[in-house]
């Protein structure tokens, strides 16, 4: 019998407004990036370095964030006769995965540096460094102010406003290290704060990878109980059966899915179109699914579905 389908794949919505946020964020924290490696360099001070590397997460992540918006702009206006069926909208999860990457192993090279100044910690000029940290600070201040309203509104917003929030927690460390260097000359303060700015990447960039990975092998979305949608499919009125569901993530926020339907042919309710409007309905209002292909099919045609190989 009939196909039916729901909305098309939905493009990232951001205005106008919200993009030139998050440029001007993104400019902002990339200047004062560079403040901070030039500075940490020139001072010997991992604390400020692993903060720099920190600061990097915002600036992929925003990054991230603006190439994605772009991306799926482009590839909607391009997606009729596309052989990009689904448009580009998995480029934002291949870089998460690059950034989280990236971030694990400049962790593991903060940790092991940071353990190895133990022994011989070299001497670190707080001032220099508090200095820098200080206008980090105000850097991520300044973006947190610039995201902080679109971040209802976007899960891609929300992403790099958390971002920030977190960087901004890092250079507060930071300061408070070049702090004590400061009034009390010692010196392990300085890979002590190192140490504990990697550690709080490092849990944040798993979790990343995690859902990058999920995505990535088209797994059910998180927290979606595929049994218990089965049977909400199932329970509507004239499905007889549901086989052949798949449901996956294209991308942060954007879930799809796809199932054959039986009816029962001759009872109350197993008009097709009438069971396709039924199951759209309950898949976008009770689990946000607004792109559902559904395949509305009579016994014999089922049969041919189960003689598949795979």
């Amino acid at each position: 019998m009939g196909h039916g389908h729901g909305h098309g794949v939905p493009a990232v919505s951001a205005s106008g407004r919200q993009m030139k946020r998050l440029a001007l964020a993104f400019f902002v924290l990339l200047v004062f990036l560079v403040v901070e490696v030039v500075v940490g360099l020139a001072t010997s001070s991992l604390a400020l370095l692993s903060d720099a590397g920190h600061m990097l997460t915002d600036v992929l992540g925003i990054g991230m964030a603006l190439a994605a918006i772009a991306a799926s702009r482009a590839s909607a206006r391009k997606a009729a006769g596309s052989s990009r069926t689904f448009g580009l909208y998995r480029l934002e999860v291949l870089a998460a995965l690059a950034n989280a990457v990236l971030l694990l192993v400049v962790a593991c090279f903060i940790l092991v540096e940071a353990v190895g100044r133990f022994a011989d910690p070299p001497e670190v000029a707080g001032g220099p460094v508090m200095m820098a940290a200080g206008a980090g600070l105000v850097a991520n201040l300044i973006a947190f102010q610039l995201l902080r309203s679109g971040a209802s509104e976007s899960i891609n917003m929300r992403g790099a406003y958390l971002e920030v929030l977190a960087d901004t927690v890092a250079s507060i460390g930071v300061l408070l290290g070049g702090a004590v260097t400061v009034l009390f000359g010692w010196a392990l303060a300085d890979p002590i704060v190192a140490i504990g700015i990697a550690l709080f990447v490092v849990p944040r960039t798993l979790r990343l990878a995690a859902q990058a990975l999920r995505i990535l092998v088209q797994q059910a979305p998180e927290g979606l109980d595929v049994a218990e949608l089965t049977r909400r499919l199932k329970d509507l009125p004239g499905v007889a059966e549901v086989h052949d569901l798949h449901v996956w993530t294209l991308t942060s926020g954007m879930e799809v899915l796809a199932a054959h339907l039986i009816v029962a042919e001759g009872t109350a309710g197993s008009d097709p179109d009438a069971v396709l409007t039924s199951a759209q309905r309950m898949l976008a209002e009770t689990y946000r699914i607004e792109h559902a292909t559904l395949q509305i099919e009579s016994t014999a045609s089922a049969v041919r579905c189960q003689e598949l190989t795979w």
